[in-house]
Formats: structure tokens, C-alpha cells, sequence
């Protein structure tokens, strides 16, 4: 049995780095992206600038940047779920990515 299908249906920008996303059936998900923006396609958005040009792809039901980076709509609408997995990716991605990172500690 596949998983549900969920379409982000509209986003608010309420902080820094941090979307209130509301989805199709109701349910809201209030997101700091911060841990998550590192690797080629997320550290760009540490930029608040290109962030903030955050847009629904209403194609797709999710959200999008201009330089491609998007998210599934499964996975932000149970971010919790996903959170500390996707926090641990991009730790890894920040240390071997970063000369200065590996080289520090």
C-alpha cells in the first residue's frame, strides 16, 4: 500500500527560514528549514533572499525555490516524522563539503 498523496495548498512565510504550510486535508506544518540547508541544491537558500522567493508549485503541490530546490509534499506534511533524518542528512552533507568544517575540531 503506497503512502497518501498530499498537495501543499498554501504557505505563509513567518520567520526567518521558516514556512506555515497548509495542506489539503487540513492539516498545517509550521517548518525552520535552517538545519536542512546544506548540500549543492539546499545551502544556497542560507541566502534569506533567494529563501524568501519560495513558491507553490501548484503542478506538483509543493513548494519550490528558483534554483530547483523543492521538497515532497509527503514529506512536509509529516515533517516530524522526517525531521531528524533530513537534519542528519545535511549534517553529513555540511562536513564533507565544507574544506573548513573538515578541517575543524
Amino acid at each position: 500500500m503506497g503512502h497518501a498523496i498530499h498537495r501543499v495548498e498554501r504557505f505563509e512565510i513567518v520567520g526567518p527560514y521558516t514556512l506555515a504550510l497548509q495542506f489539503d486535508d487540513g492539516t498545517r506544518q509550521r517548518i525552520d528549514f535552517r538545519p536542512v540547508l546544506e548540500g549543492e541544491v539546499f545551502a544556497p537558500l542560507q541566502d534569506l533572499k533567494l529563501f524568501n522567493e519560495v513558491e507553490l508549485d501548484a503542478t506538483f503541490g509543493t513548494i519550490q525555490w528558483p534554483n530547483g530546490a523543492d521538497f515532497d509534499p509527503e514529506t512536509l506534511h509529516d515533517w516530524p516524522k522526517y525531521r531528524d533524518e533530513l537534519v542528519a542528512m545535511a549534517r553529513r552533507w555540511a562536513a564533507t563539503s565544507d574544506p573548513v568544517r573538515r578541517t575543524a575540531g
